[in-house]
């Protein structure tokens, strides 16, 4: 879902963690319809749950419950593996003189969506991610590279878990008598622990740190904090049709960019890339309690901008194939299995990167 990177971490000595970053992988909680995605980068938490579990008219309350899981432990650059010798030796920023070598990012995310729908035309959705995060790097290491610089005795880790960060998203689908046209406005709040360390060391916020490693007690990089400290406006639309007796179509498309920051001073400012992300599927409904379904997500995260963002390592654009099911296991309650493939992918920098997702869930209505 967050492509999300890194910030940087203590500019100071060499062979130290100046920087950590995460890659364009690992975005949660975040989108559409809602559309998994937050704290990350360009990951594979574009899915569209709606879509998984059929878009309805139906006034009053549903509750969904899912959990994603992403293993962000591809090192790529462009549209292909890197090494940790062309991270330093080839850096993003050759004014570093060297580059972070990242290991691993491994991604647990567990997301409540709360959606009532008044009547026919408005609803709204409340999603509340809770992140669980386990990241480890070798650091930011100097030219030229030597097999010294990812040794075990190289790596910090740190481990983040909490709350991250609540969407509130409204739509309105009174466009047309069938009320299979929708859009979508809403806003992203602050709520999940957000921070790094400012250009005099000190840390801004209240950020995780490194709990081991020569990393020991500085900053996890401010994009991968469960919360990214800023308040973002969301607005999207989407559309869906039978397409013949047995066959739904659905497509929908989300914009998401911050228009306010609570990391805002000089030498300790982030502000998170703006996020585009595109959906489209086909539902098989043949069966009436089970259906599988198949949908493209793509998505494309700008850089990330300040002191505390990793702006060469942030952007990128990705695109998934998601084959799935749902099935009914009563009438009020439905359970979905989804995995993500990627199909293509294009990073900016060097940035961990997912081979595969997987997201779980559960969909009741009350």
């Amino acid at each position: 879902m967050s492509i999300q990177r890194c910030a940087p971490a203590t500019r100071a000595r060499s062979r130290q963690h100046v920087r950590h970053h995460a890659a364009i992988a690992g975005l949660l909680a975040t989108c559409a319809l809602p559309q998994l995605a937050y704290a990350c980068a360009t990951c594979g938490c574009t899915l569209n749950t709606d879509a998984a579990t059929g878009n309805s008219t139906m006034t009053g309350w549903r509750i969904n419950i899912d959990y994603t899981y992403i293993d962000q432990d591809q090192l790529r650059h462009g549209s292909r593996k890197a090494t940790p010798e062309q991270v330093v030796n080839q850096p993003a920023n050759p004014a570093l003189g060297g580059g972070e070598i990242e290991h691993n990012t491994t991604n647990r995310y567990i997301n409540l969506t709360a959606m009532y729908r008044f009547n026919a035309d408005w609803g709204v959705n409340v999603i509340v991610p809770y992140v669980i995060r386990d990241h480890s790097t070798y650091g930011t290491q100097f030219q030229p590279y030597t097999s010294a610089e990812s040794a075990p005795d190289q790596l910090s880790s740190a481990h983040v878990s909490g709350l991250g960060d609540v969407k509130v998203i409204a739509s309105y689908q009174g466009f047309l008598p069938t009320h299979n046209l929708g859009l979508q406005f809403g806003v992203k709040l602050p709520t999940g622990n957000y921070g790094g360390q400012s250009v005099d060391g000190n840390l801004v916020g209240h950020p995780v740190t490194f709990r081991s490693g020569p990393g020991l007690g500085q900053s996890l990089d401010t994009s991968l904090q469960a919360g990214t400290g800023s308040t973002d406006l969301i607005v999207g639309g989407y559309y869906y049709q039978p397409v013949s007796q047995n066959f739904d179509a659905f497509a929908t498309a989300q914009f998401q960019a911050a228009v306010k920051e609570n990391l805002n001073q000089p030498g300790a400012d982030y502000r998170p890339g703006n996020i585009t992300t595109v959906s489209m599927g086909l539902r098989y409904e043949a069966h009436a309690n089970w259906v599988p379904q198949l949908q493209l997500n793509w998505l494309h995260k700008m850089a990330d901008q300040g002191f505390l963002a990793d702006v060469p390592d942030t952007e990128g654009t990705v695109l998934y194939l998601s084959p799935g099911i749902s099935t009914s296991i009563s009438k009020n309650v439905q359970v979905y299995a989804f995995v993500q493939v990627p199909l293509y992918s294009r990073l900016q920098g060097y940035q961990l990167f997912p081979g595969w997702t997987g997201t779980v869930g559960v969909s009741m209505r009350l």
